[in-house]
């Protein structure tokens, strides 16, 4: 029972490393991304999205042009979620022992939330944009939560057969 489980919070994890990673290496090449999709039409449509998308490049290009040491900012965040995505590597080599990281992921998954309402009215964020933002908490802490109960089914069954720890 103990491997099963083991194997099931180790994919877990990696999804979850791996989905933190890839949203954080987007930020990197923002402008690169917003002119790919405007070179191939994909902001044309007449509706929201292609509306607020052309905005936001706008903005990006000026910024781009003018004042590319912004972007800095948008490095740091990469950044930030590249090592906060390797904090997890713990949780993969030892569940039980750094189960606090899976309920510290979790209280950041929550957190995004109110964030999000907060910070996206005062900085002109639309609200579909938002709620796409609080997206990444709500899908993030599905992964975690199931992680969490795994974790403490295998702390019971360690705790049950102290000698028969495989890790």
């Amino acid at each position: 029972m103990q491997p099963n489980l083991l194997k099931k919070i180790r994919r877990l994890v990696v999804l979850f490393i791996i989905m933190l990673a890839l949203s954080g290496l987007t930020a990197f090449p923002v402008y690169s991304e917003l002119h790919w999709l405007k070179q191939f039409s994909i902001m044309n449509s007449n509706n929201f999205i292609s509306n607020w998308l052309n905005e936001v490049y706008n903005a990006v290009a000026d910024a781009q042009e003018h004042y590319p040491f912004i972007f800095y900012g948008f490095d740091w965040l990469a950044f930030a979620h590249l090592v906060i995505a390797l904090l997890f590597y713990g949780v993969y080599k030892n569940p039980v022992r750094n189960k606090f990281i899976v309920s510290w992921g979790m209280f950041c998954c929550i957190a995004i939330i109110p964030l999000a309402f907060i910070c996206g009215p005062i900085r002109g964020i639309p609200l579909p944009h938002i709620l796409i933002d609080c997206s990444f908490g709500v899908i993030g802490i599905i992964p975690l939560y199931i992680c969490r109960k795994y974790i403490t089914q295998l702390e019971a069954l360690q705790k049950a057969n102290p000698g028969n720890n495989n890790f």
